[in-house]
C-alpha cells in the first residue's frame, strides 16, 4: 500500500490518496464541512486524479469518503464569504462554476475507470460527482437529494452527467422536488450501478474485475463512453455557468443560502397542510 498525503506543509489534507489492491483510493476527507466542494478540495482532488492517471500500480480509481457524507455539494459558507472579493458576485459564481466544470471533466475524461464508493449522504453537487463516475456503488445508509431547488438554485452544470445516467421522468422529480431518496431508489433510476449491503466488499469485487483488462483497452473504451457527455459539457458549459452566475445574484438565493446556514426554513416554504 502506497500513501500520498504529501500536501504542502500547513495546508490541511482534504483528499487522501493511497494505492491498494490495484486501485487508487481517493478519499474525500473534509469532514468539518461534510466534504463540501470548496476551492481547496477541488484543487487537491485534481492532484489526486492526476496522480492516479500516472500511477502504474492502479488499474482503476475508487472515489470514496471519510465520515457520514460523501459530498454535501458546494461549500455555501465559502460562496457567501466571497462577497468581500473585489469582483462582482456574478463573476465569482461563474468562476466557481467553471472550476467545478473542470472537475467534472477531469473525472469523466480520466483514462482509468472511476468508481464512486458511497456509504453516506450525497447532496446537490455531490450528485454530479457520483454521476460523473463510470460506476457507482452505495450502501444501505446512503441518501441522495438534489437540493438546489430548495435554495433558489438550479442543478445547472451537474444536469449534464445526471441526464446521462438517470431516466428522464425520475430526474424531473428529483430536480423539481429536491426530495431525499435511498440507495435502492438511486439504483432503480440509474444514478447507481448497484445498491449493496457492504460497500467495501462490493468495491473490492468490482476492482478485481478490472485486473485482466488492458490499460490501453480500458482507456480507449472509456473514451468512447465519455465522448457524448464531454461534448455536451463543452457545448453547454458556458451557458450553464451563466445560469448559476445569474441565480447567485438573486434575492431568493440570498434567502435560501441564509436560511440553510441558519438551519431554518426559507421564507417561501409553505407550511404543512
Amino acid at each position: 500500500m502506497a500513501a500520498a498525503d504529501d500536501q504542502t506543509v500547513g495546508v490541511p489534507v482534504l483528499v487522501r490518496y493511497e494505492v491498494s489492491g490495484g486501485a487508487a483510493r481517493v478519499t474525500l476527507d473534509s469532514q468539518h464541512n461534510r466534504n463540501a466542494i470548496s476551492t481547496a478540495l477541488v484543487e487537491q482532488l485534481h492532484t489526486a486524479l492526476d496522480r492516479a492517471a500516472a500511477d502504474d500500480g492502479a488499474r482503476v480509481v475508487v472515489l470514496g469518503h471519510a465520515g457520514g457524507t460523501f459530498c454535501a455539494g458546494a461549500d455555501l459558507s465559502e460562496a457567501s464569504a466571497a462577497g468581500a472579493d473585489q469582483s462582482s458576485p456574478e463573476a465569482q459564481a461563474a468562476e466557481r462554476t467553471r472550476v467545478f466544470l473542470g472537475l467534472l471533466r477531469a473525472i469523466i475524461s480520466h483514462p482509468k475507470p472511476v468508481i464512486a464508493a458511497v456509504d453516506g449522504h450525497v447532496r446537490a453537487g455531490g450528485m454530479g460527482l457520483v454521476a460523473a463516475c463510470d460506476l457507482a456503488l452505495a450502501g444501505p445508509t446512503s441518501t441522495f437529494a438534489l437540493t438546489e431547488v430548495r435554495l433558489g438554485l438550479a442543478a445547472a452544470m451537474i444536469s449534464v452527467p445526471l441526464a446521462a445516467r438517470i431516466n428522464s421522468r425520475d430526474l424531473a422529480r428529483a430536480l423539481l422536488t429536491g426530495e431525499k431518496f435511498d440507495a435502492a431508489h438511486a439504483s432503480r433510476i440509474g444514478l447507481l450501478s448497484e445498491a449493496v449491503d457492504d460497500v467495501d466488499a462490493a468495491v473490492d469485487e468490482l476492482v478485481a474485475a478490472f485486473r485482466p483488462c488492458s490499460p490501453q483497452g480500458l482507456a480507449e473504451n472509456k473514451a468512447l463512453l465519455a465522448a457524448p457527455m464531454l461534448a455536451d459539457l463543452d457545448a453547454r458549459g458556458e451557458d450553464l455557468a451563466g445560469v448559476t452566475a445569474r441565480l447567485f445574484t438573486t434575492a431568493e438565493v440570498a434567502e435560501g443560502m441564509t436560511a440553510f446556514l441558519e438551519r431554518r426554513p426559507p421564507s417561501w416554504a409553505t407550511p404543512d397542510a
